[in-house]
């Protein structure tokens, strides 16, 4: 009956849903138009791979997943010789990944059809396929199973409240769990709840979050980037403001204009999450009266400038190794970015109340190293405690990276258990 229901209402219902929005979202248009001919793209690249070596096929929804899928990924071509074929449910994900060198394809994930899916399947040849986190289609599970391809659920979550688990939904999702050769959750709560679906416990392990091996590797690449010079900011107070929206600066900047007023050591390098030429003129016009702004992409010109607005995107990580301070924006919009990309680094973070879907960030509060403000006052409050008290600074700053260090390794234990099943297929 569900398997009914699914092919017969939901994805004819999906399908005109995505013709429609294509009609005024130029992004999604683009997913549709990319997917045209998708089995034979699909199948010119995967004709070029050596069949002397197994092929493994991860899929992410987009791009924020496939950064977890990253160090499995890397880890595995350090191990042996695989043919890594990724595919994407969005855009954003296929298009940012096209050039990144540790796999051997990228295509999009059709339509979840069962003659798609099929076809899709015998276009790609698998030995193992690897679903990142959340984004599982069902005929997709169907058609790897009688195939008998084992497939794994990795990085994966489901919150005590998830509708998934609700009655209706709760048999639907057995049938599709239990396909899996294994679920490796992030966390014990994650496993507890896997196993309300009825699934087989030997099959549902705990191997922690890749996400945390994930910043930490990137953080030590970060350190020989050199983006600043070390000279630049000597003796100074840095915060970084990381990802920040709107909503984020109506709370961050009045707090920060204040602290420009009476301490004369702090700089402040605004990351915009959209770093338009209209956004990057409106922050400049609100320093202007009282503060020498600069941009980043000027700062071989830097004349002490104590406002630094950065016009690129992708350093913000790296950028984090320069702060003293972070803000993490989002937290004011919808909800909170990468906290864990600035706590890496051994500094406070600082975010606003909007963290219901990360649960890093909350485990950041626990633990003393992330430090949620609601209202200016607060901000301006939290932020002076930190550039004052080098004391509070530093202790909260070793909570942060502690909770950070102590979660790594999840990417070995997944690596061990993929390399394990493949050796047995």
């Amino acid at each position: 009956m569900f398997q009914f229901l699914y092919n017969f209402l939901f994805l004819p219902f999906f399908f005109l849903f995505m013709q429609f929005i294509a009609l005024f979202n130029p992004k999604v248009r683009r997913g549709i138009n990319d997917r045209k001919n998708i089995v034979q793209k699909t199948a010119e690249k995967t004709n070029k791979f050596d069949r002397n070596n197994l092929t493994v096929w991860f899929h992410s929804s987009s791009l924020g997943e496939f950064e977890q899928a990253k160090p499995i990924i890397e880890n595995m071509k350090k191990r042996g010789n695989f043919n890594i074929i990724v595919t994407f449910f969005s855009p954003s994900g296929y298009e940012n990944s096209i050039k990144y060198p540790h796999v051997d394809a990228v295509s999009y994930l059709p339509l979840d059809s069962p003659p798609m899916s099929k076809k899709f399947t015998e276009a790609v040849k698998p030995s193992i396929v690897i679903f990142m986190r959340y984004d599982i289609w069902p005929n997709f599970i169907f058609t790897l199973h009688r195939q008998k391809i084992p497939t794994f659920l990795v990085d994966a979550t489901m919150r005590d409240d998830s509708v998934r688990l609700g009655y209706f939904l709760k048999k639907f999702h057995h049938s599709l769990y239990s396909k899996f050769r294994y679920i490796l959750t992030v966390s014990e709560v994650d496993r507890k709840n896997f196993l309300k679906f009825r699934l087989d416990p030997l099959k549902v392990i705990v191997a922690g979050d890749t996400r945390f091996d994930r910043v930490y590797e990137r953080s030590m690449i970060a350190r020989e980037r050199m983006l600043i010079r070390d000279d630049l900011l000597q003796g100074k107070i840095v915060i970084v403001a990381g990802s920040i929206w709107e909503e984020d600066e109506e709370v961050l900047l009045p707090a920060v204009k204040k602290l420009l007023k009476y301490y004369d050591d702090v700089v402040v390098i605004l990351v915009p999450h959209e770093p338009t030429l209209l956004h990057l003129e409106k922050l400049e016009n609100e320093f202007a009266e009282i503060e020498q702004t600069i941009r980043f992409s000027f700062l071989n010109s830097y004349k002490g400038e104590r406002i630094i607005m950065v016009d690129s995107i992708g350093i913000l990580l790296t950028l984090y190794y320069y702060a003293d301070i972070a803000f993490v924006g989002g937290g004011f919009k919808s909800n909170v970015h990468n906290t864990l990309e600035a706590a890496v680094y051994g500094i406070p973070v600082v975010f606003g109340p909007k963290i219901g879907n990360s649960r890093e960030a909350a485990q950041l509060v626990e633990c003393g190293g992330g430090y949620i403000v609601k209202t200016k006052t607060e901000m301006y409050r939290r932020l002076r405690t930190f550039v004052t008290d080098e004391t509070a600074r530093s202790a909260a700053g070793e909570n942060g990276r502690n909770f950070v260090m102590k979660n790594t390794g999840a990417t070995s234990l997944i690596t061990d258990k993929i390399t394990e099943v493949v050796d047995l297929s």
